[in-house]
């Protein structure tokens, strides 16, 4: 692991190829997700196998990437992106799952951002916490620990200010989406518990070329299927060959 400072932030990072390459790819993990989950590592491996300086990195206030996780928040999960963006300073490729996806869509407003790729994204704004799991005005989340291949009995907890849920309130990625002109790649999951296929498809049908959909057999956590980590890895490579020049 490494460090990448910005102007705002201390990013945690993982990392891979060259980084005087002509093209970078950020991959977003979910929320309170880590960059050392191994669907993050694998695509940043596969990216960089195929030209990127490709990077993953825990957002600000959580994991790694030091902070108060009162700061945990899509406004400077945003800020990072678009601050390491500006000073790498290449055409971007942004992947994100869930609410990266999310948060891809809304960077995608920067003219550096040529391509997406959305991996059982959050089109709208973040769950909101059921009654049972707030704690003292806090969600309780629990996180498996890295590489996150399995459901860890130990897990990392969060305490998550309700002021997350409000903040996010403030985004409408899908809007964000419908304005991006460049290749994108949908993918959704027969099984997944936040977000239907037939409202991803739904999104898909209202968007304008160059687009492609992908529908996996699998649940939002789609890093728990090796094959399915695979699958998001070919679909990319697919996308590189027929639509990124």
């Amino acid at each position: 692991m490494k460090f990448i400072e910005t102007p705002s932030f201390k990013l945690a990072t993982y990392s891979k190829g060259d980084e005087n390459a002509s093209k970078l790819a950020l991959v977003l993990p979910g929320r309170l997700d880590t960059k050392d989950y191994v669907h993050m590592t694998s695509h940043v491996d596969f990216l960089a196998k195929r030209g990127y300086y490709a990077l993953a990195f825990d957002p600000p206030s959580s994991w790694e990437s030091p902070g108060d996780i009162k700061n945990y928040s899509t406004t400077n999960y945003l800020k990072a992106v678009n601050e390491l963006i500006d000073q790498i300073n290449k055409p971007t490729l942004l992947l994100g799952h869930s609410r990266g996806g999310a948060v891809s869509m809304l960077a995608s407003r920067n003219p550096k951002v040529k391509t997406l790729v959305l991996a059982m994204a959050n089109y709208g704004n973040t769950t909101e916490p059921a009654p049972s799991e707030v704690e003292n005005g806090c969600a309780v989340s629990l996180r498996d620990l890295p590489p996150g291949d399995i459901r860890t009995a130990e897990k990392k907890k969060f305490l998550l200010p309700l002021s997350y849920f409000e903040d996010s309130k403030l985004y409408k990625p899908a809007e964000a989406l419908a304005k991006f002109k460049g290749p994108k790649l949908l993918i959704c999951a027969t099984n997944d518990e936040f977000i239907k296929p037939e409202e991803v498809q739904a999104v898909y049908d209202s968007l304008g070329a160059p687009k492609t959909f992908l529908e996996l057999n699998t649940e939002h956590d789609y890093r728990l299927h090796a094959d399915m980590v695979d699958a998001v890895n070919a679909a990319i490579a697919n996308l590189l060959k027929t639509s990124v020049k």
